[in-house]
């Protein structure tokens, strides 16, 4: 599918993201999908279980994480990438903060760029989103953590800025998604706010919206467990943001996801 057609889809259901971490050191399953075959095996995995769009990252974001170059990020993901396109499971997205990347991921037949940078880093991202014809999503972040800033407004300034970037670029605005960026650069209560912001951004953007709440520090700070126990937690969350408006759910655990989703969905939707 491409990302015309996934875009489509948004807004007529509630959509499940798959989350596939290609990397040594990502903080929850660093190391476990290292390569293509255990890639492939790994996505097979979440597309039987009703993944609607598997999300591949070759360099973590966990806090601390060590940055990496691009032709290195592109020499963990080009395999792994390639091979479940191959497999046409399901569209795939790229999590990456470099244009050199994301255009190589299009080239190939990526779907989405996944920026959590909010094209707040590479500059020639948002033109490489541009002529890829991909679709973007756009995270908000923090360089740190302020209890004295107001979230929703800081998240809108930063949202009309990464906006104003991508049409400067020629990004189309349809092709736009935004992400509240839960976990990165906020307090405990900040990303509580933004768990649920989705309506919010929604009325003054008009655009829709992923949440990636999945076994995130936060869960563990309301609940004491570790990051290997937090499936109860974030799919608590996860409804939440559903309830509040969120368009696309960022996960680990699909099956447990889907599953809940239907029974969700028949629960508040007549």
């Amino acid at each position: 599918m491409d990302a015309k057609n996934l875009l489509a889809r948004i807004g007529q259901t509630k959509l499940v993201m798959g989350i596939l971490n290609v990397t040594p050191d990502s903080f929850s399953d660093g190391g476990l999908f290292v390569g293509a075959e255990a890639a492939v095996a790994q996505a097979r995995r979440m597309a039987e279980a009703g993944a609607d769009i598997i999300d591949i990252g070759a360099e973590s974001t966990r806090p601390g994480f060590t940055p990496v170059t691009a032709e290195e990020e592109w020499a963990r993901l080009e395999a792994p990438l390639t091979a479940v396109l191959r497999e046409k499971l399901a569209p795939v997205s790229v999590d990456t903060t470099k244009a050199e990347v994301a255009r190589r991921a299009a080239a190939l037949g990526a779907a989405v760029i996944n920026d959590v940078s909010g094209l707040h880093g590479d500059p020639a991202l948002a033109e490489a989103a541009a002529q890829s014809g991909a679709a973007l999503v756009v995270m908000h972040h923090c360089a740190e953590a302020d209890p004295a800033r107001d979230i929703l407004q800081d998240m809108r300034a930063f949202f009309a800025r990464a906006l104003a970037r991508a049409e400067q670029a020629g990004v189309r605005r349809e092709a736009i998604i935004l992400d509240p960026g839960v976990g990165f650069g906020k307090t405990l209560e900040q990303n509580l706010i933004a768990v649920t912001s989705s309506a919010a951004l929604k009325r003054e953007f008009g655009l829709p919206v992923l949440v990636g709440l999945s076994r995130k520090r936060f869960i563990g700070a309301l609940t004491g467990a570790p990051t290997s126990d937090r499936l109860a937690g974030t799919l608590a969350a996860d409804l939440a943001a559903l309830q509040a408006g969120a368009d696309i759910v960022r996960v680990h655990d699909v099956a447990e996801h889907v599953q809940a989703l239907k029974v969700w969905s028949a629960l508040v939707r007549p």
